[in-house]
């Protein structure tokens, strides 16, 4: 029997079971229906039924790292894959030290800034790369822009060790739009950091007359670093009967199809659950040209809307044509716009692929 260390730096949340939760359950299931055993790291591991199949390492009060480190020195691993960590630094040297004959691999789900990194931090990464990338036998990205970046981050050296696997969808519980008429209702989805470029709808929409904003609502599900300040600029904007912050919920599939569109205002993506799901139930999206769009999905005036990055007037121009329906997409335009197969079976079949690495 082969062991399997699974090291993420991801928060196990019971209130918001997401793509990446499923996926790792689904992944552990069927791993041990290979013949592996699989011991889990979180950033946090509060105990719920979801993950109670799950072998999931305590963590208290340290790096998901540290912990790895501490609990390997009793431990002997074949495979150990890392999810949403920093890439090419001193840890990976030191899990090839403590587990030499292991096969290493890295997930990269990291955005990068949209200016890109400062020439200071670039350099860093390129001597990082230089000390470090040897100790990973695949890097794993999530997309082509993902793939783009670890080359431009880390160096072309590391360009063949490169495999893209979209993240996955898990598609049966999805409610689909069926109803296009305009009802002036919006949904926004994601964490809420300052990359995800809220603050510039909320901005456009102070360009917005009073009547323009009549019965006006945007729904807003999710949490995060940058809430409390979203939530100021709402109140002093005086838009606290357009903008409704709703929490993080586990069940958005279930409620997309009630919207007009999604909003998506984001200034870095490697993926972006949010569009994907969207455009899966059949919910127009309007969201940046090159970070929302990451994947190419969107495409402009078919199913969806694209602006640039920050453009707060063009959001405001966006927002005005589709409220006097002057800008529409109709059920025959979307259905023009073929979506890939992102299901999480097969998501789970490509890292299963990479079992054992070479």
């Amino acid at each position: 029997m082969k062991n399997i260390a699974m090291i993420c730096n991801y928060i196990l949340r019971p209130d918001r079971i997401g793509g990446m939760d499923r996926f790792f359950k689904l992944f552990d299931a069927q791993l041990k229906e290979r013949g592996y055993q699989v011991d889990w790291f979180f950033t946090t591991s509060t105990a719920f039924d979801f993950y109670k199949d799950l072998k999931v390492y305590s963590i208290e009060n340290a790096l998901v790292e540290h912990t790895f480190l501490e609990i390997g020195k009793e431990k002997t691993y074949d495979i150990v894959i890392t999810h949403f960590t920093e890439l090419c630094t001193k840890f990976y040297k030191k899990v090839h030290l403590q587990h030499p004959k292991a096969c290493i691999l890295a997930v990269d789900h990291n955005p990068r800034p949209l200016e890109g990194y400062p020439l200071k931090k670039r350099l860093k990464k390129r001597i990082k790369s230089f000390l470090y990338a040897k100790y990973i036998h695949q890097f794993i990205a999530v997309s082509a822009y993902s793939k783009q970046h670890l080359i431009s981050d880390f160096g072309t050296h590391i360009a063949k060790r490169i495999k893209i696997i979209h993240n996955g969808i898990e598609l049966g519980n999805y409610i689909e739009k069926k109803d296009y008429c305009i009802k002036k209702e919006f949904i926004v989805a994601c964490h809420l950091r300052k990359e995800k470029g809220i603050q510039y709808l909320i901005k456009a929409l102070t360009q917005l007359t009073l009547e323009e904003k009549k019965d006006l609502k945007i729904d807003v599900y999710g949490e995060g670093p940058y809430e409390e300040e979203l939530k100021k600029m709402v109140e002093d904007y005086e838009l606290t009967k357009v903008i409704n912050f709703r929490g993080s919920v586990s069940n958005l599939y279930e409620i997309y199809y009630k919207y007009d569109y999604l909003i998506h205002p984001s200034l870095g993506e490697t993926y972006c659950y949010s569009v994907v799901e969207a455009l899966l139930c059949k919910l127009p999206v309007i969201t940046t040209t090159h970070a929302g769009n990451v994947l190419g999905l969107v495409k402009d005036s078919k199913n969806g809307f694209l602006f640039l990055e920050k453009d707060v007037t063009r959001i405001t121009e966006l927002l005005k044509n589709i409220l006097s329906e002057t800008l529409f997409i109709s059920e025959e335009a979307f259905n023009s716009v073929e979506i890939p197969n992102f299901t999480l079976q097969k998501m789970v079949n490509e890292h299963l692929n990479l079992l054992p690495c070479i």
